[in-house]
């Protein structure tokens, strides 16, 4: 297979403007055929009438104002949560904190809160089912993110050196039952109700029905060639693997620039008393307020993007870029990792400053940790949102020290969404200014 790889925001803008619908396509990587149900599932699906389909279902059913309004109580109350172990645990003093699995937990919970109406993580989701789906998640991302040979040199697919097919259809098996036990549950709960109503009160009786597969299973009635129940299995797979990975690795990344720069993590507590006050924890309308806060984000985006290639594109057809010949079929990534961190583009590229965004020099096609085009992450406000009222609510209510005196360690790890080599732990304590607050949640 021949790639292209583009490491300059021209080259993108003409990848994801003039040659968009070209390079919509995605390449047939091993993964798509055997976990995302042979190229079907939205982050694999060919351009084309069922993926319109597809992300158009979670436009409408997942990231709409409507629904993200709607699932508001699900991310404050997850956060809370979080807030409310990390109370409990200090108990006034420092104590050391897993911050990677506490932001996965939080993450996670938010996802399949909206998608099935349950919680998977946490010390309170400890029952079998919770254990399997924990299992499950868990070798779906370490697969996804491990490199597979077979997919640049095919000699390599038919061999199966890695064992990597192997390894994929063992646990195809074991996911699909699991999302199927999941589909047939709801269906069952479901049997004797005609309609499902998106506009019903909020509260934990009435989560259930609210959920994406509830939604689907109801279309399915209706439209059962285009909702099969596995398109419904793959689309739960893609929201749940995209929607978690990204948020809580860009966190711990976030909270260990903040940590490493204790002037930053000061600034954005000012800013919060500022605009929320002690008296009440944030909520997501303080968000567009926060606008320090929301630069944190995009630098800690900037510095390690959670897909530092983007997802691969692949060419449709035959075309020009930058004055070059791209033949049809052709894979195409895109290095944000060099774009974001080319000194020719930034001030100062290889440091943490997140002020550089108050002047707007991340614009056009030199930050976009999410993807562009046609293709670009469905979920970025929902991801966003949760990435902002997580951490700022951390900051709010809390002290935060290293564990030593040097430095946290920003070596990358390997992974589907770059994480650290070492996973984040730090001291955290209630501010006094806050511990009333915390007291109460």
């Amino acid at each position: 297979m021949e790639v292209v790889v583009v490491s300059s925001p021209l080259a993108v803008e003409e990848c994801f403007t003039k040659n968009d619908i070209t390079f919509a396509n995605r390449p047939k990587l091993l993964a798509g055929k055997i976990l995302n149900y042979d190229y079907t599932a939205v982050g694999f699906s060919p351009y084309g009438e069922h993926w319109r389909n597809l992300r158009r279902l979670i436009s409408l059913e997942l990231v709409s104002a409507n629904r993200l309004t709607m699932f508001t109580n699900i991310r404050q109350e997850e956060v809370w949560l979080l807030l409310k172990q990390l109370f409990q645990n200090s108990r006034g003093e420092f104590v050391p904190v897993n911050l990677k699995s506490k932001l996965a937990d939080v993450s996670f919970n938010i996802m399949t809160r909206m998608i099935a109406g349950k919680r998977y993580f946490g010390k309170d989701a400890a029952d079998e089912e919770a254990r399997q789906f924990r299992d499950i998640m868990s070798e779906i991302v370490e697969v996804h993110g491990n490199s597979n040979l077979g997919d640049y040199l095919p000699v390599f697919q038919w061999l199966d050196i890695q064992g990597v097919a192997k390894r994929m259809v063992k646990l195809r098996k074991k996911m699909d039952e699991f999302f199927q036990l999941l589909i047939d549950e709801h269906r069952k709960t479901n049997r004797n109700e005609s309609n499902i109503s998106l506009d019903e009160p909020s509260g934990s009786n009435k989560e259930r029905k609210k959920t994406l597969i509830d939604v689907l299973i109801s279309l399915q009635e209706t439209e059962p060639a285009l909702h099969s129940d596995d398109t419904i299995k793959g689309l739960v797979l893609a929201l749940v693997v995209a929607g978690t990975e990204t948020s809580a690795t860009t966190m711990e990344w976030a909270m260990a620039l903040l940590l490493n720069h204790p002037e930053a993590m000061s600034k954005a507590v000012a800013e919060i008393d500022a605009h929320v006050g002690q008296d009440r924890l944030l909520d997501e309308q303080d968000l567009p307020k926060l606008t320090y806060l929301q630069n944190i984000i995009n630098e800690t985006l900037r510095l390690f993007p959670p897909v530092p290639l983007l997802v691969p594109h692949e060419s449709s057809d035959d075309c020009t870029l930058c004055g070059f010949d791209i033949p049809r079929g052709t894979m195409l990534l895109v290095n944000l990792w060099t774009i974001h961190r080319d000194p020719e583009l930034w001030v100062d590229a290889a440091k943490f400053v997140p002020e550089r965004f108050e002047t707007g020099e991340g614009e056009g096609y030199k930050l976009i940790p999410f993807g562009a085009g046609r293709r670009v992450c469905p979920g970025v406000n929902l991801g966003r949102r949760v990435m902002a009222l997580a951490l700022g609510a951390l900051i709010q209510t809390f002290e935060w020290e290293r564990v030593g005196k040097e430095e946290i360690d920003l070596t990358e790890g390997i992974g589907l969404s770059m994480p650290k080599a070492k996973p984040l732990q730090a001291l955290c304590r209630p501010r006094p200014a806050t511990t009333k607050l915390l007291s109460k949640v």
